[in-house]
């Protein structure tokens, strides 16, 4: 009874914001639409009738596909203390290979339009148990979330971790609900969209009174979940006993006690009974001395396992991309608003302009007693009746004036551009006013700043979803999980994430988690990206001898390794060929001074065999390091 109440709250709740946000989600349908080259118009002008457009010049998708960028910002992690520095490498390293397990190019390419049409849009961030290995368990989840699957708390506007509550509104599968809920599919059956297979789940997110993060799911009439500090960890233990459950099916009973109730608590702490390596080969003890009472007054010594604290990440696990900020909006200014007079106003001339071409042609003047027919197949024929009637056929062209329309159709594309601040250098086009290749790189630098805007929050919400990416890495990664870079020479470096490197005890001996780091993202990052830019850079600093001596071996060695950090075809298996020759030449070195100093040593045996004031024999050959007898 106790759960129907509250779902009936969170349901009543949503009902009202959802009631709040629909004139926003009006908003983004028709900006929507207007992106995919909506032909509607809106009458700006008294007298203006037409409702549908005969032809659409979508400047909007135009303008928007013109600012895709393609990079993923590559993350930056700053260590508070020197002694971390190390740490802060591998974070990096971490989230690097995270980028690349997931589909980041997917999701980037979905955010870099949704963000400039809709004027922001969202990441979430999970740990999905379901996913396993033989050796790990859980993994981390990013996923896109289109504003009008968001409903924020009404009236914060200044960011998503400012809010008391969130509301998510996602498609699942109804298989995908029983496998993850263990609901069954009669009760989904009515929830279930028209010819599809699909259930909308709903998941609030709320701040808790000890300042964690709440969740509740449900679908229709039907709870899912109902989780009062959603990140803190779980254990099944014994009802009675509290041993914790073994590994099974769950149908096992209790190896103390031997009851076959099971229940899952949330815990606070981590009970080490086995001591744990880190990486830099300190130990934290496994088991302790404590005291407990003996029931008589006094107190024993016995073992108790080390007692350690559940990290929780205690954040929102949405992060929001902003397109640009404005003052009073969640949501950033949408590029679609911004030039939607523009977009209209181009459909107008378009459909009027295409009016005056149908209807111009050539209208044949005839006398009233004139008659006109056919005689053959490819020949009309005129009876004019008189000479008089016959000087007065003639032919009249009628065309439409369109120069005007056509010129201020292209003043209109040109506010656009402007508003939007993209130039024919940066979309690649002819550009008559950069005669020369530096030139339009200026001019392409130059549009680039006036949308640095665009980037910087681009580059803010990745430093944010870096961070979040940490902390639950940080919070449920049990396991040692392996990490790839690349050392100074560009070869593989092995190392592991373990989560216990981040486990530190204060002056009081109480252990807490050291999360003490800053993030942001590697401004260097679209330079790196842009390979054949980075490969003659390269070049240029082999032949200005910053390498060092071009001729040299070790030179050469070091230029390939960095062109193989590069990717550079087959830089690889000529760094290779070159330390294979470096190690010949440095064999054959050695070869030539150990036979040196062999010649050496036998010139100067004999010289030392040759006492002071000995007669020297003769007629006995010499024999290399022996003395004479």
């Amino acid at each position: 009874m106790a759960n129907k109440i509250r779902l009936r709250l969170w349901q009543d709740w949503l009902a009202k914001k959802e009631s709040a946000c629909q004139s926003a989600r009006a908003a983004m349908d028709e900006r929507q639409a207007v992106y995919l080259g909506s032909n509607r118009l809106i009458s700006r002008v008294k007298g203006d009738r037409k409702t549908k457009a005969a032809h659409v010049r979508n400047l909007t998708a135009e303008l928007i596909e013109a600012q895709v960028n393609s990079g993923i910002p590559q993350p930056k992690v700053t260590a508070k203390r020197k002694e971390d520095e190390g740490k802060a490498r591998l974070i990096e390293d971490m989230l690097r290979n995270e980028l690349d397990r997931l589909p980041f190019e997917q999701i980037n390419d979905m955010m870099e339009r949704t963000v400039p049409i809709q004027g922001g849009a969202c990441f979430l961030v999970e740990w999905d148990n379901r996913k396993r290995t033989h050796t790990t368990v859980g993994e981390l989840a990013v996923t896109a979330v289109h504003p009008r699957q968001l409903i924020p708390q009404e009236g914060v506007t200044t960011g998503i971790q400012d809010m008391d509550y969130i509301i998510l509104k996602l498609p699942q599968t109804k298989e995908g609900i029983r496998q993850r809920y263990g609901v069954s599919l009669e009760e989904l059956e009515q929830e279930t969209e028209e010819g599809t297979d699909l259930v909308t789940q709903y998941t609030a997110y709320y701040k808790n009174d000890s300042g964690g993060i709440g969740l509740y799911s449900w679908v229709n009439d039907t709870e899912l979940e109902d989780l009062p500090d959603y990140q803190a960890r779980r254990l099944r233990r014994c009802r009675d006993c509290g041993e914790p459950e073994p590994e099974g099916d769950g149908k096992k009973p209790c190896p103390k006690c031997g009851c076959r109730v099971w229940e899952t608590k949330e815990e606070e702490f981590e009970e080490l009974w086995e001591p744990v390596t880190r990486s830099d080969g300190s130990v934290i003890p496994g088991v302790v001395a404590g005291e407990q009472e003996d029931g008589e007054g006094g107190t024993v010594t016995v073992a108790e396992p080390t007692k350690i604290p559940y990290y929780k990440p205690d954040i929102f696990p949405v992060i929001l991309q902003k397109s640009v900020s404005v003052f009073g909006q969640l949501w950033g200014d949408s590029d679609v608003d911004k030039i939607a007079d523009q977009q209209n106003t181009a459909n107008r001339i378009e459909t009027k302009i295409i009016e005056k071409l149908v209807k111009s042609g050539s209208y044949l003047v005839l006398p009233d007693d004139a008659s006109l027919r056919a005689d053959a197949e490819d020949m009309k024929v005129i009876r004019p009746g008189t000479p008089a009637a016959a000087q007065m056929i003639s032919v009249k062209d009628m065309e439409g004036n369109i120069s005007q329309d056509m010129a201020y159709l292209a003043q209109v594309y040109e506010e656009a551009r402007q508003i939007i601040g993209i130039t024919d250098s940066f979309q690649g086009r002819r550009d008559t006013t950069a005669t020369s290749g530096k030139a339009k790189e200026f001019s392409a630098s130059q549009a680039a700043g006036r949308l640095e805007s665009k980037r910087v929050m681009k580059d803010s919400a990745y430093a944010q979803l870096f961070e979040a990416m940490f902390k639950f890495k940080l919070a449920y990664a049990d396991e040692k999980r392996p990490v790839i870079s690349r050392d100074m020479d560009g070869s593989p470096l092995y190392e592991e994430f373990n989560r216990y490197d981040f486990l530190e005890q204060d002056a009081a001996g109480e252990w807490y988690w050291n999360d003490g780091f800053l993030f942001s993202c590697d401004t260097t990052a679209p330079l790196a990206n842009n390979r054949e830019a980075m490969w003659q850079e390269t070049r240029q600093n082999l032949q200005s001898g910053a390498f060092g001596n071009p001729a040299e071996l070790n030179t050469l060695i070091l230029f390939w390794g960095k062109m193989e950090l590069l990717h550079y075809p087959g830089a690889g298996e000529t760094k290779r060929y070159l330390e294979r020759r470096q190690e010949e030449e440095s064999q054959q070195a050695q070869a030539q001074e150990a036979q040196m100093a062999q010649m050496a040593q036998m010139q100067e045996m004999p010289q030392m065999a040759q006492q002071p004031g000995q007669p020297e024999q003769m007629g006995q050959p010499e024999q290399p390091g022996l003395l004479p007898n």
